[in-house]
């Protein structure tokens, strides 16, 4: 257990170093609108979404309904559905740490429990252990998280007392987002996944408007990515 603890810190590193803050400016922009601090903690503990909780403060800032912050939350997370369907494989975790991967699964986390196991398959394939896997999924998902909600309440506990500029820090997603793609292809070694996912944002970008490109960026990848596989099953494609 404290091997897997230890080895789950070392992987996040770039999460925490990437949610600390990004969390602070989310509990910072919160305690603005005159929330209390323990709203960011809250938020954090059982919503742990970190685009929806900022545009969360937007909607509440502009006094919008439950109906439109439910449909907006879900049309932002729409994405996720194909995390979920993607790793229906290679989720290990069992009982009610299964739900709670399920429930934990950011953006961040998922690109490394991807990475982990594409890692494992290839450096020990014939020797996996699905209940260490599972336990190992389960504890980066919970540091993940708790690194958000440390990140929110420190925020939001310094925003109620001090007022802060939190220009730059928006930046921070975009760059926690690269380190994990280069993670990605240390993990994988393979390119052709990366151009694709380049080549459909760039094209979806150009053709679409902003607010729906990343869903239909992801869309484009996923199917073009299937349907690679599925010519490699065939035999019609190396």
């Amino acid at each position: 257990m404290t091997t897997s603890i230890n080895s789950a810190l070392k992987i996040t590193l770039p999460v925490l170093f990437g949610y600390i803050p990004m969390g602070m400016a989310f509990g910072l922009l919160l305690a603005d609108q005159g929330y209390a601090w323990y709203w960011a903690t809250l938020m954090g503990v059982f919503i742990f979404a970190g685009a929806a909780q900022f545009m969360a403060v937007g909607l509440l800032a502009a006094h919008a309904g439950m109906f439109e912050v439910a449909m907006t939350t879900l049309l932002l997370n729409s994405r996720h559905i194909f995390y979920g369907l993607s790793l229906i494989h290679n989720l290990k975790a069992k009982g009610w740490r299964r739900f709670y991967v399920i429930f934990g699964l950011t953006d961040e986390t998922y690109s490394l429990l991807t990475a982990h196991h594409a890692s494992r398959s290839f450096t020990n394939p014939t020797n996996q252990n699905d209940n260490d896997e599972g336990q190992f999924q389960f504890i980066i998902t919970a540091l993940n998280q708790s690194y958000w909600v440390i990140g929110c309440t420190v925020g939001a506990l310094l925003g109620s007392i001090i007022t802060f500029d939190t220009t730059g820090l928006d930046f921070t997603l975009p760059a926690l987002f690269m380190v994990l793609v280069i993670e990605q292809y240390k993990a994988t070694k393979k390119v052709f996944p990366f151009a694709i996912a380049l080549v459909c944002a760039v094209s979806t970008l150009v053709l679409f408007d902003s607010s729906s490109m990343l869903l239909i960026s992801i869309t484009l990848t996923l199917a073009l990515l299937l349907g690679t596989q599925q010519l490699q099953t065939k035999g019609i494609m190396k």
